[in-house]
C-alpha cells in the first residue's frame, strides 16, 4: 500500500498531525503522480520522544543482536530491490538500469560492509590501567538528499543501528518513496519500536526542527553547503555533534602519460553518471595544454554517445535532473560558460534533440575553461564537464586545490607511483587513482566546505560513537 500520507513513529505507521501536501512530479514527464504529506516540528517532537524512550534498551543490545538485525535487513531489501529501483526511477528520474544496478544496489553493499565492520570492531579496549569504551552517542537526527536516496539513507541508518543509536530520519521530499520503502524493510526486519522513526517534510519545517532539537544528540546531514551551514548554526545552541557531507567541485587530473582516449572517455562517463547529480563527480577535467584539442574531440564524442530519454527503457543512459529549479540553474550555468568565453564542444542550452518535455539537459562539454569561470568554480549538479588546460604538474595541483570544496579528486597516470605522488598533494577527503572500483569500507567525506566527519565502513560507525575513558579501571 502507498505510505505517502503516513509517517513511521514508534514502530507504527501514523498520520501527520497537520499535513501539508507536496506534489510528487516525475522529472521525465513533468507529470504529478502522487502527493506526499509533509510534517512539522510537532511531528518531530513525537518521533524524538519515541527515539529517546527506545535508546536505553537498544543501546544495551548485544553486537550479535545488531549483526543479526542488519542481516535480516539485507535479506528483505534484496527481495524488494526492483521496487527500490522503480521508486528512484519515478521520484528522481534515474534511468531504470542505473536505478537498479547503481542506486538500488548501494543498499546491500553498505549494509554488508557494516556487518563486516561489526565482526571485528572492538567496542572496548585496554590501555594500561585505563579502559576505553565506545558507546552509542544517543538519539540521532538524519537528514538525507534526493540525488543518491538509498545510498545516503543506508550510510546513516546502518552505522547508527550498528552503534546502538536510535534515530529520526527526514529524507528529501523529492525522494521520499524510496525512504518509505526502506522504512517498510526495517519494520519487517523487526527493528524495535522507537529505534527508527521517519518524518517527511521540508528543510524549514522538519529539517530545522531536527537540527535544533534539544533531545537529539547528533545530526548527520547530507546536502548543499548552504543548507549545511544552516544546520550547523541551528545545532550549535545544544552543542550536539554535527556530521556533514556537503558539496564538491572535484578535479580530475589527466597527467601527460595517460592513454588519452581511455582517460577522457571514462572521465566523461564518470562526470555524467546520475545525470551529473553527484557531489563527488569529476566535473573539472585538467588536461595538458598540448593535448587539449585532442582531448576535447574525444570528450565530445563520448558525450554525444549518451542515450538520453525515457527513464523506463533499459537502454537509456542519461535521465533528467530532479526538478524544474535544478533545470533552470543548470541552464543558467551553461549559458554563463558560453558568455564567459569557454569553448562549447557539444551540448548547450535547451532540451536534447527529440525531447519536448522533462527536465533533460544536453550532455555538455566545455574546453579551454579558465579556472576563474563560474562553470569551473560552482557546483553545477548536471551533465556538464569543464576541461581546463595546464602546463605543468605543479600548476595542475594548484588548480585542483584552488576551490572552496574538498570532497573528492581524481588522478590518471600511466605510472601508479606518479599518480600516488600527485594524490598526496591534493586537499580532498577521497582521491581516486586510475578510476578504481568502489571501496565501501573507504572513508567518505570532505575537506573545507565539503563538510566534516566521514561515512562508509568503520569510519562511518565511529561517527555514531562516544569514547568513554575509565581511568583507574585496572589491568584487564
Amino acid at each position: 500500500m502507498s505510505r505517502v500520507g503516513q509517517f513511521y513513529i514508534d514502530g507504527k505507521w501514523v498520520a501527520p498531525l497537520a499535513p501539508v501536501w507536496f506534489d510528487l512530479i516525475d522529472p521525465a514527464t513533468e507529470s504529478r503522480f502522487d502527493q506526499l504529506a509533509l510534517g512539522n516540528a510537532a511531528d518531530v517532537d513525537r518521533a524524538v520522544a519515541a527515539a529517546r524512550r527506545a535508546f536505553p534498551s537498544y543501546s544495551a543490545s548485544t553486537v550479535a543482536d545488531r549483526v543479526a538485525l542488519l542481516k535480516r535487513i539485507v535479506q528483505i531489501y534484496e527481495r524488494r530491490v526492483d521496487e527500490f529501483a522503480e521508486a528512484m526511477r519515478a521520484e528522481m528520474g534515474a534511468p531504470i538500469a542505473f536505478a537498479r544496478n547503481n542506486q538500488a544496489a548501494r543498499g546491500p553493499s553498505h549494509l554488508n560492509a557494516l556487518i563486516d565492520v561489526l565482526d571485528h570492531f572492538a567496542f572496548e579496549t585496554q590501555r594500561g590501567a585505563t579502559r576505553l569504551r565506545h558507546e552509542a552517542i544517543g538519539v540521532c537526527g538524519l537528514i538525507t538528499p534526493w540525488n543518491w536516496p538509498i545510498n545516503q539513507i543506508v550510510v546513516k541508518i546502518a552505522p547508527a543501528l550498528a552503534a546502538g543509536c536510535t534515530m529520526v530520519l527526514k529524507p528529501s521530499e523529492y525522494s521520499a518513496l524510496s525512504a518509505l520503502l526502506f522504512a517498510e524493510v526495517l519494520d519487517e526486519a523487526g527493528v524495535p519500536p522507537g529505534v527508527f522513526n521517519l518524518v517527511n517534510g521540508d528543510g524549514p519545517g522538519v529539517g530545522a526542527a531536527i537540527a535544533a532539537h534539544p533531545d537529539i544528540d547528533m545530526v548527520s546531514f547530507t546536502g548543499s553547503t548552504r543548507a549545511g551551514i544552516q544546520v550547523a548554526k541551528l545545532a550549535a545552541d545544544t552543542v550536539k555533534r554535527v556530521a556533514q557531507e556537503l558539496g564538491g567541485k572535484s578535479a580530475n587530473i589527466l597527467l601527460d602519460d595517460v592513454n588519452l582516449n581511455d582517460a577522457v572517455t571514462r572521465g566523461v562517463n564518470a562526470c555524467f553518471a546520475n545525470s551529473g547529480q553527484s557531489c563527488s563527480s569529476p566535473t573539472r577535467m585538467l588536461v595538458p595544454r598540448r593535448l587539449m584539442d585532442e582531448a576535447a574531440q574525444i570528450a565530445g564524442r563520448a558525450a554525444q554517445a549518451f542515450r538520453v530519454g525515457a527513464t523506463d527503457k533499459v537502454t537509456t543512459q542519461l535521465g533528467p535532473v530532479v526538478n524544474r529549479n535544478q533545470f533552470v540553474r543548470v541552464q543558467s550555468l551553461i549559458q554563463s560558460g558560453i558568455d564567459e568565453g569557454a569553448r562549447l564542444v557539444t551540448g548547450g542550452i535547451g532540451l536534447p534533440e527529440g525531447l519536448s518535455k522533462g527536465w533533460f539537459v544536453k550532455p555538455t562539454v566545455f574546453a579551454d575553461v579558465k579556472p576563474d569561470m563560474a562553470i569551473s568554480r560552482e557546483e553545477i549538479f548536471g551533465p556538464v564537464l569543464s576541461m581546463i588546460p595546464y602546463d605543468s604538474d605543479e600548476e595542475a595541483i594548484q588548480i585542483a586545490n584552488d576551490t572552496v570544496y574538498g570532497l573528492a579528486a581524481y588522478v590518471q597516470s600511466g605510472s601508479l607511483e606518479r599518480a600516488r605522488t600527485v594524490a598526496r598533494t591534493l586537499r580532498a577527503g577521497g582521491v581516486h587513482l586510475n578510476y578504481p572500483t568502489p571501496d565501501f569500507n573507504a572513508p567518505f567525506g570532505g575537506y573545507k566546505r565539503s563538510g566534516n566527519g566521514r561515512e562508509w565502513g568503520e569510519a562511518g560507525l565511529r561517527e555514531y560513537l562516544e569514547v568513554k575513558a575509565m581511568v583507574g579501571y585496572g589491568e584487564a
